[in-house]
This record gives structure tokens, sequence and C-alpha cells, in this order.
């Protein structure tokens, strides 16, 4: 028998997916005599259409729950939390880009506007106690709303699925085959994690993926885009066949055309927030191609001490924004760095899609600090090179002198401590 905490709380907002786990803490709140709103928010995930979002709300109802809310926020996120990562080429770990910890932000931003609108005094979401997304949605509710308790009985309980997969058999609740994997989808990427993929020396089975087709499987002809970007954001793609406006669509349609190329796996072992290192894969296709290219467009439009001192803003930017701290000042001070930044950062990039790879063929800008009469190699270079001359001196002057101090060349006469 499950029972709950007794938690100080008469009306709660639930994050609700329509899953086991989510609708057996509705089921839950309800026999503890709490009122449920439930609250699911459209991400843009091509699983979660409008059948499956409304599916979802009218489980939420035929439960209990007294309202169920759906909210479709996929421009909010392209353009208030997607954007943001792009300008700062955002990764963490200088792999992961990012996607289902951009979402979890917003999605406790909506909770708690959710919360104010129907007067519920607390909010609820159905993490573990091992997982970074507990972090994610506490922090962002806290530093919206402390007044608000934010209630996880799955980590208080310390539930398991099988244990789950019984309550929901004795209270009636309908539970679709369980996968093998524990998936999460928004428009910025798809998460897969359990079963197999929990041992990082097997490599992941194809069953897993959804978006990206093996790269055995991709066309056989290669495919170039083009990417069009204003003050760093993508604004449009043009293809082959079509050109495609906005932010938001640019994804959606460059997470086919990748994904179809085999572009858009991302397979490593990260570091949890928790503490422990977690194997996890992912399948961005849209990210990968969008990442790079932004990237590559702002090595030429940004000096040398830009990019230099971009890198560690947009380390940090990654960092934070795995970690849960989307609404913390330091956060707040890098986006108003990188919208600053991002001014220069004009321009199209081309991208050949192939078996796999992204590869960054072209460019052009008319911020461009590639100067053709500088580089080239003909006659017709502007570049003195007699100049080069007294620099090299100057720019070798300290490395000469500490050589003429105490040779740097030469075999040192002591050997470097070692562990026994």
């Amino acid at each position: 028998m499950i029972e709950l905490p007794d938690y100080d709380a008469d009306q709660v907002v639930l994050a609700y997916s329509g899953g086991l786990d989510t609708s057996c803490l509705l089921k839950l709140f309800l026999e503890k005599g709490m009122e449920v709103c439930t609250f699911t928010a459209d991400l843009g995930a091509r699983e979660y259409n409008d059948q499956h979002l409304d599916a979802a709300k009218q489980k939420a109802l035929a439960l209990g729950a007294t309202n169920a809310v759906v909210h479709d926020v996929k421009q909010e996120f392209a353009d208030e939390f997607v954007t943001y990562s792009i300008w700062a080429n955002g990764t963490y770990q200088n792999h992961y880009p990012n996607s289902t910890a951009l979402a979890r932000p917003l999605v406790a931003k909506h909770l708690v506007d959710v919360a104010h609108a129907v007067g519920a005094d607390a909010v609820a979401h159905g993490s573990t106690g091992k997982g970074n997304d507990q972090l994610r949605f506490e922090l962002a509710v806290n530093s919206l709303d402390a007044s608000l308790q934010v209630l996880a009985p799955i980590r208080d309980l310390q539930l398991s699925r099988d244990v789950e997969e019984k309550y929901a058999h004795q209270r009636g609740i309908a539970v679709s085959k369980q996968s093998t994997y524990s998936v999460d989808a928004n428009l910025w990427g798809r998460s897969i994690e359990c079963g197999p993929l929990e041992n990082p020396a097997v490599a992941p089975p194809q069953d897993a993926f959804e978006w990206v087709n093996p790269a055995e499987a991709a066309p056989d002809q290669a495919e170039t885009v083009k990417l069009h970007f204003e003050h760093g954001t993508p604004v449009e793609l043009e293809t082959a066949t079509q050109t495609v406006s906005g932010t938001l669509s640019v994804i959606q349609h460059l997470n086919e055309l990748a994904g179809l190329h085999g572009i858009g796996v991302f397979d490593h072992v990260e570091d949890r927030v928790v503490g422990f290192k977690s194997r996890e894969v992912y399948e961005c296709p849209a990210a990968a191609v969008i990442l790079k290219a932004h990237f590559d467009l702002e090595k030429m439009v940004l000096t040398k001490d830009e990019l230099d001192f971009k890198r560690h803003a947009d380390a940090a930017f990654g960092e934070m924004t795995f970690q849960g701290k989307w609404f913390s000042p330091l956060m707040a001070s890098l986006k108003t760095y990188l919208a600053d930044a991002q001014t220069p950062v004009s321009g199209w990039v081309d991208v050949k899609l192939y078996k796999g790879h992204a590869q960054v063929i072209a460019r052009h800008s008319e911020n461009s600090l590639h100067q053709h009469a500088l580089a080239t190699y003909t006659q017709q270079s502007t570049f003195n090179q007699k100049h080069s001359e007294g620099f090299c001196k100057i720019y070798a002057l300290q490395t000469v002198t500490a050589n003429q101090v105490r040779p740097c060349g030469t075999t040192p006469d002591f050997k470097p401590s070692t562990y026994s």
C-alpha cells in the first residue's frame, strides 16, 4: 500500500505527462484529500502531437483532476530558451546540447503561473532523487515564488516502477506497455536512459533511437543546407527544395532532415549534479547542425579576444543550464552579455549533411573579419611582410631571455616526484 506523507497543502499543480509516474501521483494526491490541477506543456517534440496532449488531458480529468491545463510553449521555448543556448554554443561538458535541461525551467515557470491562477499552495513533479531534474524544477520554482511548496513524492517514498504498476492496476489506471528505456523529448532533443544503456561498455541498441537514422541507412547522396543567422539566431533554412523561415520552423525541419542523414547522436558519460557519473544517450539532430554552424560564423566575425573570453562564458552558461540555475543572478548577467556579443553574428553558413556528419563548407557575413586583401598570397596582398621581422624579435624576446638565464631545452638533473 502506498501512502503519501502528510503534506501541508490543500491544492497542488502537478506537472503531468500522462505516464505511469505522474498518473499514480495524481491518484495518490486525490486519496490524500488534496485538490489536483494538472499541467502539461507542449514543448514541440514530434511524439507529443495534439492528439497525445489531448489524451493526457482527458486521462487527468478521468482520474479525478479538477482541472487539466495544457500550454503550447513551443515558440516560447525556441525564442527564450533555445536561442540563448545557441548564442552560448550551449553544451554541457563540451558534448550534450542541454535539451532536457533547457526545458525544465520553462515548465517550472508555467507551473508557478498555473498555481497562481488557480490559487494552489503547492506544485509537484515526478522526478526521482537520483536525477538532475529535481534540482531544475525545485530551484526554478523556489526562485520564482519561494512561498510555494514543491512536492516530490516519488523521491520522498523512493517509489519503484514495479510498485507503481501494482498500484496502477489496483486503482484502474491505464498503463501503456512498459518501454525498455526512459525517454524525455522536446523541440531541442530526445534523451534516452535505462535498460542496456546503463552499461557504458555496450553500444546503444538501434531500437533506442527514433529521430536519427543509423549512418548505414542514411541517404547515399549528400545534401547541403544554408543556414541564415541574424544576430546569432537561426532565422532561415534553405534546402534544395524549399526555404523555411522562423527559428521554431528551422529547428523542426532540421530535426527531420539531419536525423534522416544520421546526424545528431550524442553518447557520453556525464557528471550528474548529485555526484555520480551516468551514461546518457541523446538525439539532437537540429542542435548538432545549428551549433556547429553558429560557432563557425562566430569565428569569422568575432575578434580573437572576444572568442577567447566567450569560451569561458559559454562554458559557464552550459554548466548553469545543466545545474538548473536558469533564474540565478549570474545567468541573468550571462544572458545580457550573450545578447550583446551576438550583435555582429549575422550571415549564412553552408553545411553538408552526409551519413552521420555535418560539415561546414562555406560561410559569409558582411561583418567578416576575414579580409581577402590581407589573407591572400597573391601579389594583390596588402599585408606588409617587412613588418614581421621586428614583430618576430619582440614576440620571441621573453622566451629567448629565459633560455639565456635557464636553458629550457636541456634535461633536468632531477626527477619529477612520482606516486609509489
